[in-house]
């Protein structure tokens, strides 16, 4: 079955009313709760090399990310905070 077999009838149905960006914590993951997330747009060798680093380590981007953070931190005299 094709993954658009349903796209002729989605056409017809009624719009949804938009739903607002801010998420309640019944649509949060518990990972999430308590959590904020930080992005940026870097060069997508950098990308390829942090997550080759993670993998290689067996760690998480998430793990990694917040390792870097702190180091960052700690460069500039502050407390680090990443988990």
């Amino acid at each position: 079955m094709s993954r658009f077999a349903n796209l002729a009838d989605r056409v017809h149905d009624t719009p949804k009313p938009a739903v607002s960006r801010q998420t309640t914590s019944s649509d949060t993951p518990p990972s999430r709760i308590g959590r904020k997330a930080i992005s940026g747009y870097f060069a997508p060798e950098l990308s390829m090399a942090l997550h080759h680093c993670a993998r290689k380590h067996d760690l998480s981007l998430q793990t990694l990310m917040a390792e870097a953070f702190n180091d960052v931190l700690r460069k500039y005299g502050e407390s680090p905070v990443g988990r």
